[in-house]
């Protein structure tokens, strides 16, 4: 029977490429994507790899409600959700507060996967159990090693950050301590979340920076989706589940800076992230 597999982030680069991958291995594949027309272009891609439609479900991150939609539709459709991956994410240009009170960057790479996952915990919990034990449900995020430069407030996540790359190195902290508090509660039930760097990457993310832009042409230093996507797959399909909370990169534990693993900081970023969208406690 194939699996069920969410992709966030689904309509270009690293997502759109393992959604590829992923349905051409078998899996039933569900996208997530903000523009409508690269969304389209990823349905198709999928369609043309693997011989059948996806689900795909148009969602702006930076519209809480347009996530809690999606959610609700998804897990209506489906019983068990055998992957989520939290890929979704952006670097963009300093800009106003989102509509639901938030830092953009924030609420876009950290606060709205946080609460699809909630939505989706029932289904992911369906999925691992009572089936057997070796093969439980999983979580992968896409962090990046911009955690160690982030200046995060792990009890007010949402506030205004006035640097891209500081709100940016912020929001992938906030996902490895998300992944390191998930695991410590989700864990036992089986539902296995862990995390990963994909490298720096050849495709539309951060095209705002003229930094990061003229970096791309330095040779061998960016690798193309489909390469950034290979960890991804790995810790989505590996027969061996990762350790719960891991941080990967390349196939491989990588090491985190102490902000990004505190168990303190995580456990504490929880509780105000469930306040930012509106969970209980």
């Amino acid at each position: 029977m194939p699996r069920t597999v969410v992709v966030t982030g689904a309509s270009s680069g690293i997502g759109r490429a393992a959604a590829v991958a992923l349905a051409r291995g078998g899996d039933e594949v569900i996208l997530l994507g903000r523009d409508p027309r690269r969304l389209a272009g990823a349905v198709e891609a999928v369609r043309e790899a693997a011989g059948r439609t996806p689900a795909a479900h148009q969602a702006d991150f930076a519209v809480l409600d347009d996530v809690r939609s999606a959610g609700e539709r998804i897990a209506a459709e489906h019983e068990r959700i055998h992957v989520l991956v939290n890929n979704a994410g952006l670097l963009t240009a300093v800009r106003p507060l989102t509509a639901d009170g938030f830092d953009p960057t924030m609420q876009i790479n950290h606060l709205a996967g946080f609460l699809l996952t909630h939505l989706l915990l029932p289904r992911l919990r369906a999925a691992a159990t009572p089936a057997a034990p070796a093969a439980p449900a999983r979580i992968v995020t896409t962090s990046s090693a911009a955690e160690a430069w982030g200046a995060l407030d792990p009890d007010r996540p949402g506030r205004r950050q006035y640097s891209r790359w500081l709100a940016y190195g912020a929001s992938k902290q906030a996902n490895i301590l998300f992944t390191v508090e998930a695991a410590r509660r989700w864990a036992p039930t089986g539902v296995i979340p862990a995390c990963y760097f994909p490298g720096l990457i050849r495709s539309g993310f951060g095209r705002s920076s003229p930094s990061f832009s003229a970096a791309r042409l330095a040779p061998g230093l960016f690798r193309t989706p489909e390469e950034g996507a290979d960890t991804l797959l790995w810790l989505a399909t590996s027969p061996t589940p990762p350790h719960p909370g891991g941080y990967y990169a390349w196939r491989a534990p990588f090491r985190a800076t102490p902000r990004s693993t505190s168990p303190s900081r995580a456990a504490r970023l929880w509780q105000s992230s469930l306040t930012a969208v509106g969970l209980p406690a």
